[in-house]
Order: structure tokens, then sequence, then C-alpha cells
């Protein structure tokens, strides 16, 4: 649920002039991948009919990923990445044609990285129901138009069982690890639940193992923002021309959303009491520097993400829960049987690390035992993706047992 692309992953700051002057313009009614824009590094599987949790189907579906290193004669060196609420499959490059940021995780997969792509053959996917190239509503339907509100609501275990036909796909029968964080970290938990003989090592990285009513009454207020927007249209807003679309209200979503990835100790540090300009926010039609960041970021999310799929992923995050129609939690975790490295933030205030040291309770072979790693970071929830340091030596530690 993190912000996962590289120029969002970096500590907070006031925003520029020139930040600003990135954004002229009306923004797309949809900022989704769309067919016949520019692959860039993405490649493709499509599918036949899938059928959800649900009893929905979607009569074919289709995953992009991305992949870097080389799958070795045994196929036992494969790696898969699962990326956060809203990300995608760029882990690693540069920006371009296709990619409009460069990629999330580069200081941790590539050549002699901790995940080091001369050894180990990486493999991204972005999510069923994403808006970078898998199927998802800003998709066209059989009948030649977008799935828009008609797209069926998905679980965790859904989008892990559209992973696993991709896996089937590309002839991976184990993976060597499975590592994911956030959003991702919920996808690979369930793949060493559901599917344990597949995975031999796990990592879940500031994740929960269920979503608490907590996190789901967060999450209310976000769909919320985005369905009263008249623009949104009920989802059906595809047609709308730049500036037409539901950009306000996934703005305020992502603003609301951006105070649960930060700690108060990095805003008040950051920002203190300071204006955005000369002109004074008392009254003076000023405004607070951290008023300007939470829009500049808000409208920046606008330009590269999609209203509908929004909303399709945080429910599908709602769904969370790995006990569910398992004997609860820990009957649950006791399934994994992946060596597994569980790591979490000290100040993450959107999946705090009880959750974590849950998880590390009730699976039989961790790395660290009955506690979760605890990184201390200013940086909340986002510290797994800024603290690359750390998070890489652990990450090494786990791909070395």
């Amino acid at each position: 649920m993190d912000w996962q692309t590289s120029e969002d992953t970096v500590p907070s700051a006031p925003v520029t002039e020139a930040d600003a002057r990135l954004l002229l313009g009306r923004p797309p009614a949809t900022g989704a991948w769309r067919d016949g824009d520019p692959p860039g590094d993405r490649r493709f599987e499509a599918f036949g009919a899938f059928r959800t949790e649900g009893g929905r189907e979607l009569p074919a579906m289709r995953l992009a990923y991305e992949t870097w290193g080389e799958l070795n004669p045994a196929r036992d060196n494969a790696v898969m990445i699962l990326h956060a609420l809203t990300g995608d499959s760029h882990v690693r490059g540069p920006a371009g044609p296709g990619h409009p940021t460069a990629g999330w995780w580069s200081d941790i997969v590539g050549p002699g990285a901790p995940i080091d792509t001369d050894r180990w053959f990486v493999v991204a996917p972005n999510m069923l129901g994403g808006c970078q190239g898998s199927t998802g509503p800003a998709s066209i339907g059989p009948d030649g138009y977008e799935w828009a509100s008609r797209f069926p609501y998905l679980t965790i275990r859904d989008q892990v069982a559209a992973q696993v036909r991709l896996a089937d796909a590309l002839g991976v029968d184990r993976w060597a690890a499975v590592i994911g964080g956030s959003m991702g970290g919920m996808h690979a938990l369930e793949w060493a639940v559901s599917v344990p003989d597949r995975v031999e090592r796990l990592a879940v990285l500031s994740a929960p193992p269920a979503n608490t009513a907590d996190q789901i009454a967060l999450n209310s207020v976000q769909l919320e923002a985005i369905q009263i927007d008249p623009r949104f249209q009920g989802g059906e807003y595809y047609d709308a021309g730049d500036g037409d679309g539901p950009h306000r209200g996934l703005a305020l979503a992502r603003r609301m959303a951006l105070l649960n990835y930060r700690s108060p100790t990095e805003l008040n540090s950051r920002f203190q009491r300071s204006w955005q300009s000369g002109k004074s926010p008392l009254g003076h039609g000023g405004r607070f520097a951290v008023e300007s960041y939470l829009d500049f970021h808000g409208n920046k999310f606008t330009r590269r993400f999609d209203a509908n799929s929004y909303l399709v992923l945080v429910e599908a995050m709602d769904s969370h829960d790995v006990g569910r129609d398992r004997g609860g939690i820990e009957d649950a975790l006791a399934r994994v049987t992946a060596t597994t490295l569980v790591l979490g933030i000290d100040s993450d205030r959107l999946f705090p690390v009880d959750g974590q040291h849950r998880i590390a309770r009730g699976i039989p072979h961790t790395l660290d035992g009955d506690a979760a790693v605890v990184l201390a970071s200013d940086f909340g929830h986002d510290g797994f993706l800024i603290e690359t340091a750390a998070v890489g030596h652990h990450l090494g530690r786990l791909l070395q047992s």
C-alpha cells in the first residue's frame, strides 16, 4: 500500500517550483497503461477463463510481468517479487517509453545486488486487477468496452491463483524465493500457505497476517473519496477528456493513504510549520509546506494510476485473512514449509510490527525464531522501500540460507 516508485520512495521534501511545473496540464481520465502504449520492458502472458472465489468469471485474462537474469537448466533459481498496492512490475530499469518512473527497488535487484541477477532469475508480475498491463477494470472486455464497474471483485487468493498460472507458464514448479512487501507481502504469505510445496524461501516485509478493522476503516474512507467524486460516474469515466475524469477523488484518496505510509517523526522533522511560499497560511491564502507536498503527490499519482483499479485492489487487500476457512491464522501459518524472513518497521502505523511478530511466531522455520526482524526507521511503512541497505542485508541472509 506504499508508494513504490523510485521517485516517491525517498525521504519527504518540500515541493519546488520545478516539481510543480511537472504537473502542468490536465490529468487524463485514467493513468492506466493501455493497449497500444509502448510496452517498455513488460512481457505478457495470456490465459483462458479465470473464475474468482466469488464465482464471477473473466473469459480471458492477461498478466504483465518483467524478468531479470536467466532461468537455469534445473529451473531452481527463480525468485518472484510481488509489488504493493500502487506498484507495478518495473522493479528495476530506467524510466522511458512505457515506464514513467525508474524501477522502485533498483538497489535491491540487479547484478551484484542483494538479489543478484547474475545468480537469480527474477520475475515481477503486475497483479491481476492492476492498471499497468495486467487485466483490470481499464482493460477491454469481450464486448469491446472497458470492464469499468463490471470488473469482478477479487481477493488476495484470486490474485495468487493468477500468479500460479504465470509460474506454470514460465515452467517454474518451485520458487527459490517468493518476496513481497505490504500488499505484495500478503501475496507472498498466501503463496506459502496455499501451495507450500512451491515455495522454498519466503520473505514477508511490512505485511500483516490479516487486514484488521482499523486497516479496513482507513481504506474505506479512501474508497469513498473516489466514489463521491461526481466525475467518477459510477466507474464509467473512460471516455472522459483530460481533466474530466475522477482525478480529484483519486488524488484525495492518495493524500489520505500517504499519511499512513510515513511517520509523524518524519513529517514533523521535514516540514515543521514551514510555509510553501512567502504568503502566510494564517488567513492570507498561503499554504503550509506539508499541504503542498500532499497535493503534489496526490496529483502526480492520478497520472499513473486508475481509479477503478484502486477500488478493486484496496478491496482485495481488505479480503486478506490468511486464516480464513483454514482454522484460523495460527493453523494457516503452520502450513508454511519455506525458510522465512519476516521483517517490519518500528514506526509503521499502517501495518504495525505486532502483525509481523504474529507471523514469525506461527511459521515453523524462520531465520530469527519467534520474532520478526524490526528495523528502526523514521520513514514509517515505506521504510522497507527506503532502508534498502538494511533490507538488502536481510534478504541476502535469506537467499544464502
